[in-house]
């Protein structure tokens, strides 16, 4: 019972140490922009908070709610797109995500102010040790078949 208790649970492994990439404290000006249930294009400016290869903090600076789970496009200031610390996905003009967590209500505006965004970016791959050997193919003689 102990046993699929912990199963359950996830061990003993902090939130930290599941991290795939390292989580870096970035204050930068962008945009994140989409479509709502009716079609029209929305704009919200945000500032991130911390960034990794993968994801995004932001706190929205003004705007309207957005719906967990929309898929966004978030854009980085152009002027600060060359900063070393940026990851190189969010160096591109816009990069296509989802928003995965909504934080608490901004009281002044009614709406969420903090989200978290999931870079939506192939993963890099590792280089294979070994080359792959190319199989040999050797056709078949044809053959014939009978009724």
């Amino acid at each position: 019972m102990e046993q699929r208790l912990r199963l359950v649970q996830g061990g003993h492994q902090s939130r930290g140490e599941k991290r795939i990439a390292e989580r870096r404290s970035l204050a930068v000006a962008g945009q994140i922009v989409w479509k709502d249930a009716r079609g029209n294009t929305k704009l919200v400016e945000v500032v991130t908070r911390d960034v990794s290869e993968h994801g995004v903090s932001v706190e929205c600076t003004n705007g309207a709610a957005i719906p967990l789970y929309r898929l966004v496009y978030f854009q980085v200031a152009r002027e600060a797109r060359q900063r070393a610390e940026l990851p190189e996905a969010l160096r591109k003009p816009n990069v296509l995500s989802a928003i995965f967590r909504v934080g608490s209500d901004n009281p002044a505006t009614g709406a969420p102010f903090q989200y978290a965004l999931r870079l939506l970016v192939e993963p890099t791959r590792a280089a294979q040790s070994a080359p792959v050997a190319e199989s040999a193919w050797v056709p078949e003689a044809p053959r014939h078949l009978t009724a």
